[in-house]
């Protein structure tokens, strides 16, 4: 009897001590009010070995194809490697073209997708084009299609009598000494097979100075995977829609301070209102109402004018230098964060100086007109 009251008392304490941690861990997610929002592309995610062929490319077109012919079927690794592994595997590839900081810039890329838009712009080619049925990669030869390597041939033959197809800045050449050439041009994901067969074929005749062979991205079966990006420029705004009963003075005080705060700012719009006020202090009342309309109509965003437009660069520039040290770092950064609004900078200070005249005129006039009475 007693070892089995025990044991009843063993699976009492257990039971209440794991009831104890799931209140526990229920109320540490309750209170936590984090939210997390992640931003989808439109399109499938792209295969990071494709956007590290463009970064090459970007470097140049001869390490672009020095690149393509280390990595011609790499990507059967992506089936048998992890996801980590594979990643690494591209950067030891990448890394026999490219030092230390270049490998970096890669890496910054990757994080990024820096180049994933440049991949699903050679897929959105290839899907005009549109491309044969059950073909992994497919060639054009002057409007014509094939995805058989055997067909390259015969296509060519009739290219000479059909107009060369265009070309877009983006795509990729291989080098050649000739330009007035039939043009083939490969819808293919580098690192397969099939790209492997067809590269082997092109680059041959390329070497020859038989045809001008053009490279483009296409992917068969896009990843079912979310093309997930940084979220540069991208607000969440949550609005509470839960009933709260407030205290009218307590707003009101509130809002005062907030007002008080905001027309303690010196510099608005161009306009220095803590010298304006030292200098007029009769005008004090009016120049801090000028202010604050001035505060409320810096948070609308109008359209530029065109002349607003010109030496905006200069005029950002000239203002951070002429601040001190201490302060130019904050003024670049409160600059470059509001740079629509500050880029009223030049309308703003030809305004403050005709204002300045305007008060010193009609102060000027009002002296006289008193001393005229006395």
């Amino acid at each position: 009897m007693a070892p089995a009251k025990a044991t009843n008392a063993v699976r009492l304490l257990l039971g209440s001590t794991t009831l104890w941690l799931s209140q526990l861990g229920a109320e540490t997610v309750s209170a936590s009010k984090a939210v997390t929002a992640h931003l989808a592309a439109k399109w499938p995610e792209t295969p990071l070995l494709l956007e590290a062929s463009e970064f090459m490319a970007e470097e140049s077109n001869e390490k672009f194809w020095q690149f393509l012919e280390t990595v011609q079927e790499l990507a059967i690794y992506k089936q048998t490697e992890s996801d980590y592994s594979y990643y690494n595997l591209i950067l030891k590839k990448a890394g026999q073209f490219l030092d230390n900081l270049h490998i970096n810039l890669l890496k910054f890329a990757f994080s990024i997708r820096a180049y994933s838009p440049a991949i699903q712009m050679f897929q959105q080619i290839a899907a005009d084009e549109p491309p044969p049925d059950g073909c992994n990669a497919f060639v054009v030869i002057h409007k014509k299609h094939t995805c058989k390597i055997n067909e390259i041939k015969k296509l060519l033959k009739k290219a000479a009598s059909s107009t060369r197809p265009y070309l877009f800045k983006g795509d990729h050449k291989f080098p050649t000494n000739k330009e007035n050439l039939p043009v083939v041009i490969l819808y293919a994901e580098m690192g397969t097979r099939a790209f492997s067969a067809f590269h082997k074929v092109l680059s041959e005749k390329a070497q020859n100075g038989e045809i001008l062979y053009v490279l483009r991205h296409y992917i068969q079966k896009p990843s079912s995977r979310k093309m997930y990006l940084s979220g540069y420029g991208v607000e969440l705004a949550i609005k509470s829609t839960e009933y709260k009963a407030l205290d009218d003075t307590q707003v009101k005080t509130v809002t005062n301070t907030t007002v008080e705060d905001e027309t303690e700012a010196n510099e608005v719009q161009g306009f220095l209102f803590g010298k304006l006020k030292e200098i007029y202090s009769d005008l004090r009342d009016n120049l801090t109402a000028f202010q604050k309309y001035l505060i409320e109509s810096n948070k609308q965003m109008t359209p530029l004018k065109v002349w607003e437009l010109q030496d905006l660069s200069f005029q950002a520039a000239s203002q951070i230098m002429s601040t001190p040290v201490y302060d130019a770092i904050k003024l670049m950064k409160d600059i470059s964060q509001n740079f629509p609004i500050k880029a009223r900078l030049r309308m703003n200070i030809l305004i403050c100086l005709f204002q300045s005249t305007l008060i010193s005129t009609a102060k000027n006039l009002r002296s006289q007109h008193l001393y005229n009475k006395t």
